[in-house]
């Protein structure tokens, strides 16, 4: 079979895709899944709906459209802000899309009343990670604003934590973004039936908090997919963590020194390399490289040891293991190998 190649389990995905509706709902909390990390994959978004998720989320309106054309019939929402340029494709393709600058709210609004329609938005609400947000002083002017646009109906509030700085979706962030939801709806009458109050990250909170106040709706991706939380990477109980496999080929197996020789300069990645004697061993090279993954997020299934990589190249310490040309090397993936797997246009993707 072709390689390299990610093996993506449909199974496994679906189970996990049910067990993470069923947990959130039991306190009244919806998901939307991001497909960013598989990039759109129609079969894969299929699969979601058939387990019960109704609203597919993605962060590149050319995922949306893919999904959109491949005539799924589920909501669709974008999570970055949307960009200017693109603001007419994002109001002919997607139902739902975050929000945090009134120009691109006002662009938005161009587009829905040239085409009739009536775009759904989420203001974004900055809560301390910094990466998107409306700061919660300038909010009230925003919505004002926002009202007032024709073809643009705020649907909702959100905010994201973690991403970016790390900050942590506790108690106390989510009974803030609580309270600004309460005190919007009383100042605006606005029904805000979306609540989001974050993603994979908020895992950890659910399960503590006994009050998730105002908060009905999470966005989750990695939890889908790697079966785990994303605040300390553990795995989620009962949930499949090897959902996705990178399979790649040994192109080059041979015994050689430990140590190069000759003048050494500056790397593929602009280091001076650093080497320890360990007399001769067996070196393979596997047909993949930085162009096609991130290798730091790679995890070998045989023992056997990452020594570095180049844009094409992956090599290899095979210590004990007597690996030969041709031979498949498996590979778990951390959630950012995987992103850049599965953008990779050089990895197949094979469903099991």
């Amino acid at each position: 079979m072709i390689t390299p190649r990610i093996e993506i389990n449909l199974d496994k995905i679906a189970h996990n895709t049910r067990l993470l509706k069923s947990l959130y709902s039991s306190k009244g909390i919806s998901i939307m899944c991001s497909t960013k990390v598989v990039c759109g994959d129609t079969k894969i978004a299929k699969v979601l709906l058939e387990n019960g998720i109704e609203t597919l989320a993605d962060s590149r309106i050319s995922n949306i459209i893919k999904i959109y054309n491949s005539k799924i019939n589920v909501q669709l929402a974008l999570l970055r802000t949307p960009l200017v340029s693109q603001a007419e494709l994002v109001v002919k393709y997607v139902d739902i899309s975050l929000n945090s600058e009134i120009s691109v709210i006002k662009e938005l609004s161009k587009y829905a009343q040239k085409y009739n329609i009536t775009h759904k938005i989420i203001l974004m609400v900055e809560l301390g990670d910094l990466r998107e947000g409306i700061m919660p002083s300038d909010l009230e002017d925003t919505i004002e604003k926002a009202i007032a646009m024709q073809g643009i109906k705020i649907v909702g509030i959100g905010t994201n934590l973690t991403c970016f700085n790390g900050i942590e979706p506790d108690d106390e962030k989510m009974k803030q973004l609580s309270l600004i939801v309460k005190n919007i709806r009383e100042k605006f009458n606005l029904t805000l039936e979306i609540i989001s109050g974050g993603n994979s990250a908020n895992y950890n909170w659910f399960m503590s908090t006994k009050d998730v106040g105002e908060i009905n709706n999470l966005r989750i991706g990695e939890s889908v997919f790697m079966g785990c939380e994303t605040l300390y990477g553990k795995p989620i109980p009962n949930l499949f963590t090897d959902v996705f496999t990178l399979i790649t080929e040994v192109i080059e197996s041979k015994i050689k020194p430990s140590v190069p020789y000759g003048a050494i300069h500056k790397d593929v990645s602009i280091n001076i390399p650093k080497f320890h004697n360990q007399e001769s061993m067996r070196r393979a090279i596997l047909g993949i490289g930085l162009q096609d993954t991130r290798i730091s997020g790679l995890t070998p299934m045989l023992d056997i040891e990452i020594i570095g990589a180049t844009s094409d190249h992956l090599i290899i310490d095979c210590k004990n293991q007597n690996l030969q040309v041709g031979n498949e090397i498996k590979f778990n993936l951390n959630y950012e190998a995987l992103l850049s797997a599965m953008t990779s246009s050089y990895v197949a993707k094979v469903y099991v």
